[in-house]
């Protein structure tokens, strides 16, 4: 392990990598709340949280390479993403994930279970077509891709039938002629008839008060 980021993290050889998550989040918690104080204080924080960002990311990718060399693509260090992934704990998932050189077809699908999780759709569909590509018999994957291309295609549906609703509200007054019918005017329609009724009305009284006033 590298030496110089475990002395950042406090850390000293022969550190676990539950050893290192749990000294990053305590370190990251305590400057964080330093990093807003006056003077050398924050500052000293704000340089500490970049220092242990970059310390925990590549200890924790020595980590996963070292996993992989000994179990293999589908071994251990998988299906702990699998299980940060279900927990919800996505960040943690995608730094695991980071950490492999060789990523083979279960990789890119976890891949593209993160990419969905984050609502990156089109991501986790490419990332679906990779995992296709490389383990082409996969029934899994086949099965998953198919039931993601009916999500989009039903998110576009739906997105165009809101469009063509809003616009039909938009345009309720558009058309409305003094040739409506009865239902027109009790629906709010025949706009204009109404407005020509509605001065014609006024026009006969202002004649009429201006012959009483004579």
């Amino acid at each position: 392990m590298n030496k110089r980021n475990l002395e950042i993290l406090g850390l000293s050889e022969g550190a676990t990598e539950e050893d290192v998550k749990n000294a990053y989040e305590t370190l990251r918690a305590k400057y964080l709340e330093e990093r807003f104080m006056d003077g050398d204080i924050g500052n000293n924080a704000a340089v500490m949280l970049t220092k242990i960002e970059a310390a925990y990311g590549e200890l924790i990718a020595e980590f996963g390479e070292s996993a992989r060399g000994e179990d293999g693509e589908n071994g251990d260090t998988l299906v702990r993403v699998e299980e940060l992934i279900k927990n919800g704990d996505i960040q943690e998932a995608q730094r695991v994930l980071d950490g492999f050189n060789e990523r083979g077809g279960y990789w890119h699908y976890l891949q593209s279970v993160v990419f969905y999780r984050k609502n990156w759709i089109n991501e986790s569909k490419k990332q679906l077509e990779i995992a296709i590509q490389l383990e082409p018999d996969n029934a899994k994957y086949k099965e998953t891709y198919r039931k993601l291309n009916e999500k989009i295609s039903n998110d576009a549906a739906n997105a165009a039938g809101a469009a063509r609703e809003s616009a039909g509200n938009g345009s309720a007054y558009r058309g409305e002629t003094m040739d409506s019918d009865a239902s027109d005017n009790q629906m709010g329609g025949n706009f204009c008839a109404q407005c020509l009724d509605c001065c014609y009305t006024y026009l006969c009284l202002s004649c009429l008060c201006d012959s009483c006033c004579r």
